[in-house]
C-alpha cells in the first residue's frame, strides 16, 4: 500500500512541475511575440522617418526633346513593339497601320515627311549641394547623363509641386552622371554617405519617379557590389540591390537607414521594361568624384595608363607559372605611353595600385581613370615569377586610346589555318605585314572556334615567344604538342589579349 502511495505522490509531483513549467513558458513566448512585433514597428518607423527627411530633396524631372524615345523613356510595351509591325494591318486591312504614327492621317502616306513631335521623358534627381549667390542662391542636382541628354528643356519639380527650369552644369556620357542647377536654395541637401564602407547585406531605399509615380519608395538589401562590364557605361562600379527600380527611377538615391546617400539608381536588369528583382546603383563616392569636376569645370579628366589589360584566367595563371590566381594580365603597352615609360611589359602581371589589391579589369581601369594626370602612381607587378614595385606618371586621357594594329599552315589540333601575312593580306585585312601570322580558316566546333578565333584574327606569340611566319608558328606548336595546350596572344579589332587552348 506504501509504494502504491509513493508511486502517485511521484506522479502527481510530475503533473504539477508540468503544470508550473507551461504556466511559466507562455508568459515568456507571448513575450517574445511581442518584442518580435515592437522590432518590426520599429524597422518600420525607421523606414518612415528616412523617408520623410530625404523626400525634399528628391526631385522629379521632365525632359523635353526632339526626335524619337530615348532608352530610358521607353515602358514595358512600348507604341511601336505594338503597333508598328503587320500584324493589324493583315487583320484589319491598310487603314489600321497609322497607329504607330498617332500625329498623322491615316490617309497620308507613312513615308511623307512629318513634324518632328516632341518627346516628353522622365526620371529623377537629388539635390546634393546648396550654394549662396549675390542674386539668387543656386540648388544644384545629381541625376543620370541618360536622364537629360539631347534634352532641349528640362523641368524639376519638387515635392511640394513647385516647378523650375533647371540648367545642365555638366554631363559625362562615359559614367553616365549629370549635375543640374535651379535657382533656389529652399531645399535640403542630402547628407552623402560613404559607399566604399557599404556592405553586402545591408538595407538600403531607393527613392524616385517610376511611371511618373512621384517620390515613390522601395526597401531591399545590398545584393553585391563591384559589378563591371555589364555594358550600361564605360566605366562601372555598380553596387546592386533588390530594391525595386523601374523607368523613372533613373537618378533618384539610393540611401542607407541614416538618410545617407550611398548611391544612383541608374538601370534595372529586365526582359519585360519593369522591375525583376536586380537594380543597379552608381556609387556616390564614383558620383561625386564626377560631380565635382563638372560643377569645377563643367567636363572630366581622366589619367591614362596606356596598356591593354584582362582577367586572369585559372589556364592564363597557370601558363604564367602563378602560384595564385591574383591580379590582371597586361596583353599589350602601347608606345611611348606612360607605361612603357615606367617599364610596365606584355605578360605582367598588376597585382596591386595605389597599395590596393587589382583583381578585377573594371576596377583597376576606374582606379586609372579616376587618378589625377601628371600623379604619381604606384604599382606592383608579378613577372617572371618575382614581384615588383614601379612607380608611373599618370597621363590624360584626351579621347579612348587608338590601339596599334604567304605559306599557309594547316592545324588539325586546334582547328585552324594560318598564313605569312603578305602585303595584299596585309591590306585587306588592315594588319600589318611581318608581325604574327593570319588566320584564314577555322573549323566549325573546333578549339579554335570555341575560344572566339575567328578568319582575320592575327596570332602574335605562342607560348609567349614571337612569330611572324607560318612556318614559325608550326615549329612553335610541334613543341606544345604533348603538353597538349598552348598559350596564344591574339590580335583582334585592333585589341590584343591572351587565350589558352587545351585539346586532347
Amino acid at each position: 500500500m506504501k509504494k502504491n502511495n509513493d508511486n502517485f505522490n511521484g506522479y502527481f509531483i510530475r503533473v504539477i512541475s508540468v503544470f508550473l513549467w507551461v504556466l511559466w513558458l507562455t508568459p515568456a513566448q507571448g513575450k517574445t511575440q511581442d518584442n518580435g512585433i515592437e522590432s518590426l514597428r520599429q524597422t518600420s518607423k525607421a523606414f518612415a522617418s528616412v523617408a520623410r527627411s530625404v523626400s525634399p530633396s528628391v526631385v522629379f524631372i521632365q525632359v523635353e526633346s526632339k526626335g524619337s524615345t530615348p532608352r530610358h523613356f521607353q515602358f514595358p510595351f512600348d507604341d511601336n513593339e505594338l503597333f508598328g509591325n503587320d500584324l493589324f494591318e493583315r487583320f484589319f486591312g491598310e487603314r489600321f497601320r497609322d497607329f504607330s504614327q498617332p500625329n498623322v492621317p491615316r490617309d497620308v502616306p507613312r513615308d511623307m515627311p512629318q513634324k518632328q513631335p516632341k518627346v516628353i521623358g522622365q526620371g529623377s534627381g537629388f539635390v546634393f549641394l546648396i550654394k549662396d549667390r549675390l542674386l539668387s542662391d543656386v540648388s544644384y542636382i545629381l541625376t543620370n547623363n541618360h536622364v537629360v541628354q539631347n534634352a532641349d528643356n528640362i523641368k524639376v519639380i519638387l515635392q511640394d509641386k513647385r516647378e523650375f527650369t533647371a540648367k545642365v552644369v555638366g554631363t559625362d556620357p562615359q559614367s553616365d552622371v549629370a549635375v543640374l542647377e535651379i535657382n533656389t536654395s529652399k531645399l535640403p541637401a542630402l547628407a552623402l554617405g560613404d559607399s566604399s564602407s557599404l556592405e553586402v547585406g545591408e538595407w538600403v531605399i531607393a527613392i524616385g519617379n517610376p511611371f511618373g509615380l512621384s517620390h515613390t519608395l522601395t526597401v531591399g538589401v545590398v545584393s553585391a557590389k563591384g559589378r563591371t562590364s555589364l555594358g550600361i557605361s564605360d566605366y562601372e562600379d555598380f553596387i546592386q540591390t533588390d530594391a525595386a527600380i523601374n523607368p523613372g527611377n533613373s537618378g533618384g538615391p539610393l540611401v542607407n537607414l541614416d538618410g545617407e546617400v550611398v548611391g544612383m539608381n541608374t538601370a534595372i536588369f529586365s526582359r519585360s521594361g519593369g522591375y525583376m528583382g536586380i537594380g543597379f546603383a552608381i556609387p556616390i563616392n564614383l558620383a561625386m568624384s564626377i560631380g565635382k569636376q563638372l560643377m569645377n569645370t563643367g567636363e572630366v579628366t581622366r589619367g591614362h595608363l596606356g596598356v591593354v589589360v584582362q582577367e586572369l584566367s585559372a589556364d592564363l595563371a597557370d601558363s604564367f607559372d602563378l602560384q595564385q590566381n591574383e591580379g590582371i594580365l597586361i596583353a599589350q603597352v602601347m608606345e611611348n605611353s606612360p607605361a612603357a615609360k615606367a617599364d610596365l611589359r606584355q605578360g605582367d602581371v598588376i597585382i596591386r595600385y595605389q597599395k590596393k589589391p587589382v583583381n578585377n579589369v573594371g576596377a583597376f581601369r576606374n582606379l586609372v581613370a579616376l587618378s589625377p594626370p601628371n600623379s604619381q602612381q604606384q604599382l606592383t607587378v608579378l613577372r617572371d615569377g618575382k614581384s615588383l614595385n614601379l612607380t608611373v606618371t599618370i597621363g590624360k586621357l584626351d579621347k579612348e586610346p587608338q590601339l596599334a594594329q604567304a605559306s599557309e599552315q594547316p592545324s588539325t589540333e586546334l582547328g585552324l589555318t594560318v598564313q605569312t601575312i603578305t602585303p595584299s593580306l596585309a591590306q585587306q585585312y588592315n594588319v600589318k605585314e611581318g608581325k604574327g601570322v593570319l588566320v584564314t580558316s577555322i573549323t566549325s566546333g573546333s578549339v579554335a572556334a570555341m575560344a572566339g578565333i575567328d578568319v582575320g584574327t592575327v596570332i602574335l606569340q605562342v607560348d609567349r615567344q614571337p612569330i611572324n611566319s607560318a612556318e614559325e608558328f608550326t615549329r612553335a606548336l610541334n613543341k606544345t604538342s604533348q603538353d597538349k595546350s598552348v598559350l596564344l596572344l591574339l590580335l583582334k579589332n585592333n585589341m590584343q589579349h591572351y587565350v589558352v587552348l587545351s585539346w586532347s
